[in-house]
């Protein structure tokens, strides 16, 4: 026994050549999840709750020196350390090599399983753990965008401070330390390269994998693939990520965290297209499972093991976080495009809505500004992959684009051009045929314009949407719709109103409240009461 083993603690050992076992050789199920779920947390509270975990030399003996479970092994002791410390330019760096040496180590594997005659040997890891794996990822490369944009505007803010001698030399050391580690590595988390291996990993989920470790991380890839593209803007290419995982879905559907995050920034991305019944039927139907979730204790509950990184408070928060978001992009959707109420079937949803947003949507319909603060609470951390001009931030850094706001920008001026076309909807609600000339006169708009006007909304609630498959998730294609909740058209100078569809059906709010009443009914009856 080495000198190094002897230091490590017994149940440390022990666990770490189980989980290997449950890799490499048993592949049980159960035995894996109790590891990663469990007994990682509990070693990690004992042992290491604001320490790192020992390294690889250090545990190798244990799975016998292998290569990429020790790569697995680092990435999920590098996430622990990641999240109970504030991570410096040096930790950021150092996460990024721990990504590239398990990404290329899987990818070796696969091309050496894919030469004639060769010997593939087993891996397996839970689906939980891959997809963890893959948020964590992009996570990292999030809070690198932000770190090093933040970092030059600090210097090129400190460059300008010359008055203050003493602040100056102290801020300027700690800045042009770190200046100096970022401008070494450029190349870290390069935004190419971070989608090199996402679309790399991808292709596993197609049948490709070697072993049923490839394939859960080449699922999740797909997950982590749709966040990115969101988180850079690109909203077209994150819904083409998505559309593809309706084969895979089954595997999706076990991690309750992995379809929060796709249903999120599917939510966003359409909204952001201005495809609102796709947003409004996305967002409703992970919402109202949600919302099954936390009164049945799935999340939130004491027995509540689902992890993120092993912490399952961390993942209850995050639910909840995530939660309140939609049900702001829920209240934007169902104010801008009314004739989404439909497609939220869930009247615990509805009434969240209402509840939450009522005041503010109501201010917003007065005239008053509120669409901004909604969405700046609702919308992710947008990021630039832009590398800054390190050498160039004494003279000024204004020129780095504030991507974050550039997309709210983006979204009020969509908005702001619905506040005219809501308040001409709210008058030919009103009517079943009315002149041009009045109408024009209720809207204080030129009659000339106000033809081009009602052509603008009917050319702006045109919008593609899904079409559902056969089977549930199923997409069968996309087509062009009116989602408008009126129809009207305009015969010489008179606008004729008529509804575009039926009013919501009610016989869903009575089959949801007898089933409500079934669930008191039978919580009543298991009610000891003695007369």
């Amino acid at each position: 026994m080495s000198e190094i083993d002897a230091c490590l603690p017994a149940p440390l050992k022990d666990f770490v050549f189980d989980l290997h076992d449950s890799a490499r050789r048993s592949f049980v199920v159960t035995e894996q999840e109790a590891l990663y779920t469990g007994e990682f947390r509990e070693l990690t509270s004992k042992y290491f709750s604001n320490t790192a975990w020992p390294s690889t030399d250090s545990v190798s003996s244990e799975c016998g020196a292998d290569p990429l479970f020790l790569a697995l092994y680092k990435e999920l002791t590098h996430r622990h350390l990641h999240s109970i410390s504030r991570p410096q330019v040096r930790d950021r760096i150092d996460g990024w090599r721990v990504y590239r040496a398990l990404f290329d180590q899987l990818l070796k594997e696969a091309d050496a399983a894919s030469e004639e005659g060769a010997e593939v040997q087993e891996l397996y890891i839970l689906p939980t753990w891959a997809f963890d794996i893959m948020h964590e990822f992009v996570y990292q490369f999030q809070g690198f965008c932000q770190f090093r944009t933040t970092s030059a505007s600090n210097a090129s803010q400190a460059a300008k401070k010359e008055d203050d001698v003493n602040n100056g030399q102290n801020k300027s050391h700690h800045l042009n330390e770190t200046m100096d580690v970022l401008t070494s590595n450029r190349d870290a988390w390069a935004v190419e390269t971070v989608l090199f291996y996402l679309h790399r990993l991808v292709v596993f989920a197609g049948g490709n994998a070697p072993t049923k470790a490839h394939y859960h991380l080449g699922v999740f890839a797909r997950v982590a693939l749709s966040r990115m593209e969101c988180l850079l803007g690109d909203y077209r290419a994150c819904l083409s990520a998505v559309s593809p995982i309706v084969e895979e879905r089954a595997v999706v559907d076990t991690v309750f965290s992995a379809r929060l995050s796709l249903a999120y920034h599917a939510g966003v991305s359409y909204l952001m297209l201005r495809r609102y019944r796709d947003a409004a039927r996305t967002l409703g139907s992970i919402c109202s499972a949600l919302q099954r979730a936390f009164k049945t204790g799935q999340i939130g509950g004491r027995n509540n093991n689902q992890t993120h990184g092993g912490n399952a408070n961390v993942h209850n928060d995050q639910s909840r976080k995530i939660n309140d978001r939609m049900i702001a992009l829920l209240a934007i959707v169902t104010h801008v495009c009314p004739a989404t109420w439909i497609t939220i079937d869930d009247e615990r949803v509805s009434k969240l809505i209402r509840e939450k947003h009522g005041s503010q949507l109501a201010k917003i319909e007065a005239g008053e500004e509120g669409y901004e603060d909604l969405f700046m609470f609702a919308c992710p951390k947008f990021v630039s992959p832009a590398v800054p001009d390190y050498g160039g931030v004494t003279k000024s850094h204004a020129a780095n684009h504030d991507v974050y706001r550039l997309q709210v920008r983006q979204f009020m001026l969509e908005m702001n051009q619905h506040a005219t076309l809501r308040k001409l909807r709210s008058y030919m609600k009103l009517y079943s045929s009315i002149g041009v000339e009045k109408l024009a006169a209720f809207n204080d708009v030129p009659k000339e314009e106000f033809v081009d006007m009602l052509l603008c909304y009917k050319h702006r609630m045109r919008q593609l949407e899904v079409v559902p498959g056969e089977s549930e998730g199923e997409a069968a294609g996309e087509e062009a719709k009116d989602a408008l909740d009126i129809h009207f058209f305009l015969d010489a100078d008179v606008v004729h109103v008529d509804e575009a569809a039926k009013q919501r059906r009610f016989e869903k709010f009575f089959l949801t409240q007898i089933s409500l009443s079934g669930e008191i009914s039978r919580e009543a009856e298991l009610i000891k009461a003695t007369i």
